[in-house]
């Protein structure tokens, strides 16, 4: 992968990473402790606060593991791995990795 491309990919998950950073500065009100106080807030908001809590912080999870993967991608570039299946060693369609620049794996060996 010539120098140009590997900015590209470089600069496309850096951007990516960069959006989960803003997304977690976001989600961190959501996953705050539901108070106790049945007085200020009633049973059923109280549960609706505890779902919506238990959803943030499935979410947070979420971005946690594409932080990860992406930061595993930016690993393979700098190794001069990325874009090549693991499986085949055939190379990754460039709409797949602009999809999902954490693919390690072609369409074929993928399925």
């Amino acid at each position: 992968m010539g120098a140009t491309r590997e900015k590209r990919w470089t600069s496309l998950i850096e951007a990516r990473l960069a959006a989960l950073d803003e997304e977690d500065r976001l989600g961190r009100d959501g996953q705050s402790v539901v108070a106790l106080d049945q007085q200020s807030v009633g049973r059923l908001s109280r549960m609706d606060a505890l779902q919506s809590q238990a959803m943030a912080k499935a979410t947070q999870g979420r971005r946690d593991r594409m932080r990860r993967a992406l930061q595993l991608a930016l690993g393979r570039i700098a190794e001069g791995e990325f874009g090549y299946c693991e499986e085949c060693g055939d190379e990754i369609a460039v709409a797949r990795l602009e999809l999902d620049p954490t693919a390690r794996r072609c369409v074929d060996c993928a399925g």
